[in-house]
């Protein structure tokens, strides 16, 4: 691979990925929106970022001639209170990035040979029972789920017949630098690591470095399109989590916090419930069909290399 172009590439995830590629690729692009007044691109070793708005056509789209792999995680972050304005932005960044990267794939020259497209595992429904697989894993209802399947109807109708295409419907990526797990962290330092709501709420989740070995896994083989679910084979449950994550730190209590208690403090601090309070029960039935083998399976392993 000479070039890879990443699609919201200064957040933590595309941080991950960068440092995961940087020392194998020969030319990393990143699009992102910087602030106003930063329009000119900026060069770090072998890795560029180049100005979008992730809506409309522009000089970025060049980049995309003759490139090897695109990849895009761009979307607004889901922690925040979902009132209109924020439904809209969550909605529209993920949907108009994708429809645009379409349409500059279509418009290029040597367009890229592989697009994979964040996606999310919160596509399922609420499931305490049955493991969600690609195959027979059911739709849910509700707006992160309509929002998960208008990205993916508009990656999947992009027409881009020599690119291939893979939608990665990613669980809660666990890293050492960003993502959910830094939160809870602090949260159970403070003694607030019990149980939220019942605890009996599945937690389907990813060691960082198995999700950008994924990654590389579906660049490098041809024979992976479609929906990928990027797990771990291993779904948990919060209840598990929290206790898990209190004898990592050596912290010897936690209060619960039951459901009306994290209404509140959902309110607080401008999030939602739905976040710690949806059973994600999901598994990675084509990964493991087709031979990934998975670094970190053992959520108590996981937890002690990150924090350590």
């Amino acid at each position: 691979m000479k070039k890879l172009i990443i699609a919201g590439g200064t957040g933590f995830l595309g941080s991950v990925i960068t440092s995961y590629f940087k020392d194998t690729v020969d030319e990393i692009v990143l699009l992102s929106r910087l602030p106003a007044g930063r329009q000119e691109s900026t060069i770090k070793n072998n890795c560029k970022t180049v100005i979008w708005d992730a809506k409309t056509i522009g000089d970025w789209a060049a980049e995309l001639d003759g490139a090897d792999v695109l990849i895009n995680m761009t979307g607004k972050s889901v922690d925040c209170r979902y009132h209109q304005k924020n439904k809209d932005l969550i909605l529209n960044s993920r949907v108009d990035s994708t429809n645009i990267l379409g349409e500059a794939i279509a418009l290029a020259k040597k367009p890229p040979k592989v697009w994979l497209n964040s996606s999310t595992a919160t596509i399922y429904r609420h499931s305490l029972d049955k493991e969600m697989d690609e195959e027979n894993g059911e739709i849910g209802e509700g707006f992160s789920v309509h929002v998960a399947t208008s990205w993916e109807k508009a990656f999947f109708e992009a027409n881009t017949p020599v690119t291939r295409k893979v939608a990665l419907r990613t669980a809660i990526v666990l890293g050492k630098e960003g993502g959910a797990l830094q939160p809870m962290v602090t949260m159970t330092k403070l003694g607030l690591g019990g149980k939220q709501g019942s605890g009996h709420q599945k937690f389907s989740w990813i060691h960082e470095d198995d999700f950008v070995k994924i990654i590389d896994f579906c660049i490098k083989n041809d024979q992976l399109s479609g929906v990928m679910n990027v797990v771990s084979p291993n779904p948990s449950d919060n209840q598990t989590l929290m206790r898990l994550l209190r004898k990592t730190l050596k912290v010897p209590f936690g209060i619960p916090a039951p459901k009306p208690i994290l209404e509140i403090g959902a309110f607080l601090i401008r999030t939602e419930t739905e976040l710690l309070l949806k059973s994600r029960n999901v598994i990675p039935k084509r990964l493991v069909e087709h031979g990934y083998t998975f670094s970190y399976q053992d959520l108590e392993t996981t937890l002690k290399e990150l924090t350590a």
